[in-house]
């Protein structure tokens, strides 16, 4: 969700800038902009919607200098119009920001009675207003920054730039990640890692509070409380070659591709020949009493399915929340919980919020992409998803990263807890090792669900049914397809049909029934006649057995190699991500940067 950069450089800033937003927009924009300080003078570029708008400005309006700001913005406060794009000016102050400020309404009324009136709907714009008004009583332009900061209330990363000063960028991070980047006489500030790649591999995150004092020569940090701190710089690599799409048309579809090289890398850093390979620090699950597991979007979907794993592998009673609701419901979290925490950023702003409510209350484990992250600093343990670098917004590959961590988390507490003999761990662990090669044959199916999609963009309606573990990929493929195409799609459980679902069949709504031959595969062809018996476009994804078995009166069948029960999760996951993909294709819509959507949520 929004992008920051910050460049004190040798060279000049603008190409910089506009290259770097470029890798933040995965993030999700609508707008953007940047500022730049030459010969002393402040001065800025935005435009509105895709970055090649603000790239053909600066073609026809350079913006030269070799200090600046730049920003890309997914709207909150305000539509998405030039006037509220970012940096935002008030006099000799520039600002950019990641976040919310919840008290702008009061600080906009104050200063308006002292004649500093806002242009603009953000909340933002009141942040250069309170700079100004600061430097306009006198104080130097860090001190004006420092007294801005102490009057916001909310989440924030803010950058701020003067007119005048070519060597200072101001920076503040509350909330909302913000990471120094340091090169040889040039510094940058960004909002991950991803901005300073091609800039720095030299990289030192921010902690919560902190406000650093950018020049060429290095970075004053200090924290919350006003204390010189020194945080530790990181050697980051970030492959850059891993930000393109390789030929594919679309980073989703790069993405769905990887799963097989992806998932290797995940069970091979995990599981070694009979062996788990865990960080020190994985509680002894025998100790453990309750499972508490905390996601949002898909992330919750892979927790969704992890109660089954966990439930029936190591039966360990395990509760699933949303991580917005858990934290106000201020649920009771005993001293044997063990709290897990899944964010594909590690920067989810409700979902860190709910991991600090549960600070000192429970052991706290998150799985995570990003292992410098917020989520990750803070949690007792964080387990790397190593999906590598997801820049399509609805997420794919980091999706069945986290399902194969989980299970191989599930896979230890059984072992921990005695409820999984020598001969079930040891066919779990090789019905792991052999899912890239299985992901690799579900791909195969790619001609023909693009097939079946074509049909579905036509579509305003569509259903999703699963039964049992197969309920969350049902949850998961409606929300995939919502996410993109822009159909309404829900995921019921197949026992629910008849409890209302059922009143929506007709033949123009499409029921996507996720079925591999399992121990419930009857059940679920039950409720699969009862919508055929009302018309209902039947599409079954089953495997050969589920085929030979129900394939009669359906209307599509898409089949996928037989999997082990138990992990048929992440196997499905495929052709849910494939009939989003290219139903979304068909419809031509934009499928790596979809309408109102951030890859990163960063605020409430």
């Amino acid at each position: 969700m929004c992008g920051i950069i910050g460049i004190l450089g040798d060279h000049e800033a603008a190409p910089a800038l506009v290259d770097a937003l470029k890798r933040l927009e995965y993030r999700g924009y609508d707008s953007a902009g940047i500022a730049t300080v030459n010969d002393g003078h402040l001065d800025r570029r935005r435009a509105v919607g895709k970055l090649v708008n603000l790239t053909d400005l600066l073609v026809h309006d350079p913006l030269p200098g070799k200090s600046g700001i730049g920003h890309t913005r997914w709207a909150t406060h305000g539509a998405p119009t030039v006037v509220n794009a970012h940096p935002h000016r008030a006099g000799p102050v520039a600002v950019v920001h990641n976040g919310i400020i919840e008290n702008f309404r009061e600080l906009r009324a104050e200063l308006a009675t002292h004649g500093y009136a806002a242009e603009s709907d953000t909340d933002t714009e009141t942040i250069a207003l309170l700079a100004q008004s600061f430097l306009d009583a006198g104080k130097t332009p860090v001190e004006a920054a420092e007294a801005a900061i102490s009057r916001l209330e909310g989440a924030f990363a803010l950058a701020f730039l003067f007119d005048g000063e070519p060597d200072l960028i101001v920076g503040a991070r509350k909330g909302s990640p913000l990471a120094v980047g340091h090169g040889d006489g040039e510094m940058y500030l960004g909002s991950d890692a991803i901005a300073l790649a091609p800039l720095t591999d030299r990289i030192t995150y921010l902690e919560e509070g902190d406000r650093v004092i950018l020049t060429r020569a290095g970075a004053t940090i200090r924290d919350a409380g006003g204390r010189l701190v020194n945080r530790p710089m990181r050697r980051i690599r970030v492959d850059a070659a891993r930000i393109e799409k390789d030929g594919h048309r679309h980073f989703m579809a790069k993405e769905i591709a990887e799963q097989p090289a992806v998932l290797a890398r995940v069970i091979d850093a995990y599981l070694d020949g009979d062996a788990l390979r865990f960080p020190t620090g994985l509680p002894d699950f025998a100790q453990v009493e309750r499972v508490v597991m905390v996601a949002c979007g898909t992330a919750f979907y892979a927790c969704l399915t992890a109660k089954y794993w966990l439930e029936r592998i190591a039966r360990l009673p395990v509760e699933v929340d949303v991580a917005s609701e858990f934290r106000y419901r201020e649920p009771p979290v005993g001293p044997n919980t063990l709290a897990i925490f899944v964010s594909q950023s590690g920067e989810t702003a409700d979902t860190l919020a709910a991991l600090r409510y549960c600070r000192d209350k429970a052991a706290i484990l998150s799985v995570v992409n990003v292992p410098e992250s917020s989520i990750a600093r803070e949690s007792d343990l964080a387990l790397p998803i190593h999906a590598g670098v997801e820049v399509g917004v609805a997420s794919t590959k980091a999706f069945t990263c986290q399902l194969a961590v989980l299970a191989l988390v599930a896979l230890k507490a059984g072992v921990d807890r005695g409820t999984l003999d020598a001969a079930d761990a040891a066919a779990l662990r090789a019905a792991l090792r052999s899912l890239p090669g299985l992901v690799s044959q579900a791909l195969n199916a790619g001609e023909a669900i693009e097939a079946v999609s074509h049909d579905l963009s036509k579509a305003r309606d569509i259903l999703f049914l699963g039964r049992g573990i197969m309920y969350p990929i049902a949850l998961e493929g409606a929300l995939k397809l919502k996410e993109i195409s822009y159909i309404h799609a829900e995921g019921y459980a197949s026992g629910e049909l008849k409890h209302g679902p059922i009143a929506l069949i007709d033949p123009a709504v499409p029921v996507i029934v996720m079925a591999p031959r399992d121990g419930l595969f009857d059940k679920t062809v039950s409720n699969m006649q009862e919508v055929m018996a009302r018309g209902g476009k039947v599409v079954l994804v089953t495997d050969a057995a589920g085929a030979r078995a129900a394939s009669e009166g359906a209307w599509r069948v898409i089949e996928m190699p037989s999997v082990p029960d138990v992990l048929a999760p992440i196997l499905y996951a495929i052709p849910a991500q494939l009939l989003a993909y290219h139903t979304a294709v068909a419809k031509g819509t934009d499928v790596d940067q979809p309408r109102n959507l951030a890859k990163s949520v960063t605020v409430e």
